[in-house]
């Protein structure tokens, strides 16, 4: 399976307020703008399901891409964002004065959000997510629109990558990161892509690998 996972786009609140899971928090109009140059950063690349988390922002993001592919945007909960609990709808100036969020930076494999998840219960979360999806779809292309932190963890797991290195991984709004997931192990395709995705289209027969 090709795994696209697609942060969602810009919200009004996004760098300011930690918003966690507040329902009713939209795209901002660059978000929406985002959303739609997607469409045309994934031209050529073959996508046969579309998954998201329940969150607005999140499903926002896919349907401009939805829509062009003609496909359903199918809702999973384990692509939800962290469940930042107490911190939820506090501002990042405020947090980043806190002990907890200096253990978030540097330790965030023992971090747990005070009244939420810990960061550990949120890769398990998003790893078996994963893990079923390509169970379900060895040969197909997915795309999965989900929340930064949480396609960090993921990202972090499938390279190998001890989760209190996760914050060295950086996700934009609206960028795409891809994996391939195959019986043979998984491979990184790309991170934190906000341009042009050609690497992702399909290989002509004969065409080399080496650049």
């Amino acid at each position: 399976m090709l795994l696209l996972l697609i942060r969602h786009g810009t919200t009004g609140l996004t760098a300011k307020q930690l918003v966690g899971r507040t329902p009713g928090v939209h795209l901002s109009e660059a978000g929406k703008a985002q959303a739609e140059r997607l469409v045309g950063r994934l031209v050529g690349v073959p996508i046969d399901h579309l998954y998201s988390s329940p969150l607005e922002r999140a499903r926002e993001t896919a349907v401009p891409l939805a829509r062009g592919r003609g496909l359903k945007i199918q809702t999973d909960a384990r692509l939800n964002e962290c469940d930042y609990g107490q911190w939820t709808g506090q501002e990042f100036k405020a947090l980043r004065k806190t002990d907890l969020w200096k253990r978030v930076q540097q330790r965030p494999a023992d971090a747990r959000f005070p009244g939420g998840e810990a960061l550990r219960e949120v890769q398990a979360r998003i790893v078996g997510c994963i893990d079923e999806l390509a169970e379900a779809h060895p040969k197909e292309t997915v795309a999965a629109f989900s929340h930064g932190d949480v396609i960090k963890a993921a990202l972090a797991h499938f390279i190998g990558v001890h989760l209190d290195l996760f914050q060295r991984i950086h996700v934009a709004p609206a960028a795409v990161s891809a994996l391939v997931l195959t019986p043979g192990g998984p491979g990184l395709l790309c991170v934190n892509e906000v341009g042009g995705l050609a690497e992702l289209l399909p290989r002509r027969k004969g065409r080399s690998g080496q650049n």
